[in-house]
């Protein structure tokens, strides 16, 4: 306003001039007047019909009219008329300036406070950003403590340095005229050229030479200014990367003490790892980009991966087959040179031998972990993350070298096997080909590049690398073959990008650093650069890492958002399935469900110790005696029963009872123990729980029990201690009371009767149906059991003559019975004969024995008075009283050790089942299965995909 205010006070005042200056003729300059009424005359000359600027509205009050451009105008001559009053002209023009000095000294005060007041108006409209100082690190502003900037500046070349290196345009442009003249032919100047050139043949050839010479001048120039760009540019980058390590190395100290965000590329990382799990349980379409790194075996595809990583990272080998595997390899920025597996806490430092020598063995081991028995190669991929200074992010996934040949210690499929492992990771549409050519070797002997091109016909994710181009420039004849290759003529297939590199000398001990000097050198000097078959951009693996990098992150941003829609319908569907078919239970996932089975398995375990002492004693006395009942029975009771009288009945029952307790005894009660824990153990495992079982658990608990039972052994130390607890007790004679005789004479008539019954069976099985079951059931007897049945009709009768018969038949009365036999049609074996009297006479036997077991029941009396002036004798009650007192005594014994000792170690063994079975994976999926655990196990895999997804998401929108 007050420039418009002056504005035009001052036109006025330069109207007044010129109205009232009387002596003055001919046109006034426009630079002999004043500076601000030179700046507005061309507005009010006579001779211009120009319109007066209009007046600015309020929202333009910050505008000048010195921004209106000023055009030069052409001034007409002015004449005047003679004034007449020409008296009191000076005083008149004194005043008129005196008038116009205080105006433009009240518009510039006035103009100065007018500008004072706007600018404090725009400090007010800026915020005060003195809140947020905390986003700026720390180290920003004490990065000069650190960095010498000066130092830096000063290593800039200067802009006369930078002078120097740049081309000299006019030679350039001269040199250029003289190949447009050289090389155009039929033109009206050439032909009046070569009219007047009287010159020699020699004078042509000679301006050709040096035509030709200024051409490899210039290619010259221009590739020595490339390689000097490029030298200060690494210096600038590696300056760059020091400064960044920096910064990194302050964040890891934790200066800002604020926790710092995981990087883009290991976020994104993360999500592939989980897809990869995910993927070989569902199928699930998994379209997120990745590098896949093909070529044929031996090509030096380790080695360009190796380059990018900058660090020799995988295992090596003269010829034979080193990547057995997939490896996911996952290249992001960091402080240190490191690597670590995704499932291992270890940092491999890559600047130290050591460690790289480790890393290399710890692939190699696991890549052999990974391959199965009768194969070559899996499919199963290995994580690895490399991490440091200046290196470009991405993942990159190297792959198992295509072969043409099936050689021997190859499994037979192992050619197969690598197509389909490479065409799994090629068919992604997202997935970035890296596709790696031997350029020492033929090209017609390549195979991977057809079987790129099938995967990737129109070459719209595909980016060729041609290896050993030095070996290559040696041995190939015409370097336009190569040329050829890198442009992609000699392939069918099409790429993005065609690049040239040198993995080095061949020596498997090069530094990273040796090869990439060795690299630039060759470039440096090579034809393929100097003759222009190759661009600058098109050689180096740095350049390769950039586009590739660049590549990756441009698939990257197209994809990642529509993957994670398809994630989304994914989720969806299966938690509509899992509401539809399990509406009441909790969506647990296989290690939930494991938990859950484990605290299960455990409060088994301790249900054990809960077990009264007197159900221990009761089950182990019983099972104790039914393994060893018929050892007494046969081996002790009844060769003791055959003696004459009482005193050899004893000697006999004391020696056999000792060599059973030296030799078997302990053993086996040691075997009843660990049979009736075992059982008890599988009573509590398997017995359902009413409405709160979950059958899911009986394969898991099967297992379980089963490994933990194979685990477990009794203490060795059991068996000595048994063993003279059992003696003692087997070697008491006493009964001390009525009621223990009873118990005795009960526990005999038991065993008796038990012996009996099985014999009974054993002899009608021998005989067959008697007549009731073969009127009743309609059965017959067999010829065999016919013949059993006549013979134990004629045993029988010999019984009934003499029923003190001893054990064993003589041959006069076998001989006599088989007579008989023969007599009534019946043709016999001796032996038949002897089979049939065992359990004739066995019968016989038992039944006498409870006979007497039934006169004894009143014979302790008489024991007391140890049997004199009595002919009853009951030896044999004592015999199984003290049978009876050593198995009360065992199963007590027993019943201690079990609960002392031997459930505490089998709770033991159970907790480090489980903790082998938690660890092992595919335990686990092999024991819980079933369509509720496959549908929990992949709405978890799911929902963590898609919050990694939409988290990566995110933190890639706040970087753009």
């Amino acid at each position: 306003m007050w420039r418009l205010h002056r504005a035009a006070v001052t036109c006025e005042v330069c109207q007044s001039l010129v109205k009232h200056s009387s002596g003055i003729k001919g046109s006034l300059p426009l630079q002999k007047l004043h500076l601000v009424s030179r700046s507005i005359y061309h507005s009010h000359h006579p001779t211009l019909k120009l319109q007066r600027p209009q007046f600015r509205t309020s929202f333009h009050q910050f505008s000048s009219l010195t921004n209106l451009p000023l055009r030069k105008l052409k001034l007409s001559p002015i004449k005047y008329g003679y004034q007449p009053r020409r008296n009191f002209w000076p005083a008149r023009l004194a005043a008129r300036l005196l008038k116009l000095r205080y105006l433009i000294l009240g518009s510039a005060v006035g103009g100065g406070y007018t500008a004072k007041k706007t600018f404090d108006q725009w400090k007010d409209m800026i915020p005060d950003l003195s809140d947020y100082k905390w986003i700026v690190p720390d180290i920003v502003w004490e990065i000069d403590e650190y960095i010498d900037l000066e130092k830096i500046r000063k290593a800039l070349p200067n802009s006369e340095d930078l002078a120097k290196l740049a081309p000299d345009f006019d030679k350039i442009v001269e040199s250029l005229s003289l190949l447009k003249d050289f090389f155009t032919t039929g033109s009206p100047g050439e032909t009046a050229f070569r009219a007047t050139d009287h010159g020699s043949e020699s004078d042509k050839h000679y301006r050709k030479v040096t035509d030709k010479e200024k051409i490899d001048q210039l290619q010259e120039e221009l590739l020595h200014t490339q390689l000097k760009y490029q030298r200060i540019l690494e210096r600038l980058e590696k300056e760059n990367k020091e400064l960044r390590k920096l910064v990194l190395q302050k964040d890891d100290k934790g200066i800002h003490h604020r926790k710092l965000k995981k990087s883009l590329i290991d976020m994104y990382s993360e999500v592939l790892d989980v897809l990869s799990d995910y993927d070989a349980s569902y199928n699930t379409q998994d379209h997120l980009p990745r590098v896949v790194v093909v070529g044929d075996q031996s090509a030096g595809k380790t080695s360009v991966l190796e380059m990018i990583a900058q660090a020799r990272i995988f295992p090596r080998g003269s010829g034979e087959m080193m990547t057995r595997s997939p490896v996911k390899v996952t290249l992001s920025e960091g402080p240190h040179h490191v690597a670590l597996f995704k499932d291992s806490s270890r940092e491999f430092d890559l600047t130290k031998e050591e460690d790289l020598a480790a890393l290399r063995h710890e692939i190699e081991l696991r890549m052999r972990k990974n391959v199965k028995e009768g194969c070559t190669v899996s499919p199963e991929t290995i994580s690895l993350n490399v991490k440091g200074p200046g290196l470009q992010r991405m993942v990159l996934v190297d792959l198992p070298g295509v072969i043409n040949t099936v050689t021997s210690g190859m499994a037979p499929d192992t050619k197969e096997t690598i197509f389909s492992i490479s065409k799994a990771y090629m068919q992604n549409p997202n997935a970035i080909i890296l596709c790696i050519q031997d350029g020492s070797v033929d090209a017609e002997r390549s195979i991977v590049t057809d079987l790129v091109s099938q995967m990737d016909p129109h070459g719209r994710r595909t980016i060729f690398v041609l290896t050993k181009v030095d070996l290559a420039e040696k041995n190939v004849a015409s370097p336009s073959r190569i040329q050829q290759i890198i442009e992609g003529k000699l392939f069918p297939m099409k790429a993005l990008g065609y690049f040239a590199v040198v993995t080095g000398k061949g020596n498997s001990s090069e530094s990273i650093e040796a090869i990439r000097e060795y690299e630039e050198e060759f470039f440096q000097n090579s034809k393929l650069l100097k003759t222009s078959m190759l661009k600058a951009h098109q050689v180096t693996t740095r350049n390769l890492s950039l586009a590739v990098s660049d590549c990756f992150w441009k698939m990257v941003r197209e994809s990642v958002e529509q993957q994670a829609d398809s994630f989304k319908a994914t989720r969806f569907n299966l938690e509509t399935e899992w509401k539809n078919n399990y509406p009441r239970l909790r969506e647990l996932d296989r290690n939930e469900l494991f938990e859950k089975a484990k605290n299960e398995i455990l409060d088994e375990v301790i249900s054990l110790s809960q077990v009264t002492p007197k159900h221990w004693e009761e089950i182990l006395q019983q099972s104790l005696w039914e393994r060893v009942s018929t050892h007494v029975i046969e081996n002790i009771y009844l060769p003791a029963a055959q003696t004459m009288n009482s005193g050899t009945f004893n000697t006999t029952v004391d020696i056999k009872l000792k060599q059973w307790t030296d030799k078997q005894l302990p053993n086996k009660a040691v075997e009843v123990a660990w049979e009736t824990l075992q059982e008890e153990f599988s009573r509590f495992m398997t017995e359902p729980k009413g409405k709160e079982h979950d059958d899911i658990f009986d394969k898991l608990k099967e297992a379980v029990k089963e490994e933990s039972i194979k685990r477990h052994k009794w203490n060795d130390f059991a068996e000595d201690s048994l063993r003279v607890i059992q003696h003692n007790a087997l070697e008491d004679r006493s009964i001390s009371d009525k009621q223990q005789w009873d118990a005795a004479i009960y526990f005999m008539e038991e065993a008796l009767q038990a012996r009996l019954k099985d014999t009974e069976n054993a002899i009608e099985n021998m005989i067959g149906p008697d007549w009731k079951k073969r009127w009743l059931y309609w059965k017959n007897r067999t010829q065999e059991q016919f013949v059993h049945n006549e013979t134990k009709n004629e045993l029988e009768k010999m019984l009934k003559c003499n029923e003190e018969h001893p054990a064993y038949l003589a041959s006069d009365e076998i001989t006599t019975v088989r007579k008989n036999l023969e007599s009534r049609g019946v043709e016999v074996d001796p032996s038949l004969i002897k089979d049939t009297w065992h359990q004739v006479y066995r019968r016989h036997f038992l039944k006498t024995a409870l006979n007497h077991c039934n006169l004894c029941r009143r014979g302790f009396y008489y024991y007391q008075r140890h049997f004199v002036d009595s002919e009853l004798e009951c030896n044999d009650v004592v015999l199984f009283w003290r049978i009876q007192r050593m198995l009360a005594i065992t199963a007590n014994t027993l019943r201690q050790q079990l609960t002392n000792t031997e459930v505490r170690r089998l709770e033991k063994n159970v907790k480090e089942v489980l903790e082998d079975f938690a660890e092992d994976s595919e335990k686990k999926v092999k024991l819980l299965t079933g369509k509720r655990v496959q549908l929990a196990e992949d709405l978890k895999k799911v929902r963590e995909i898609q919050e990694k997804l939409d988290a990566f998401i995110e933190a890639l929108h706040q970087e753009k």
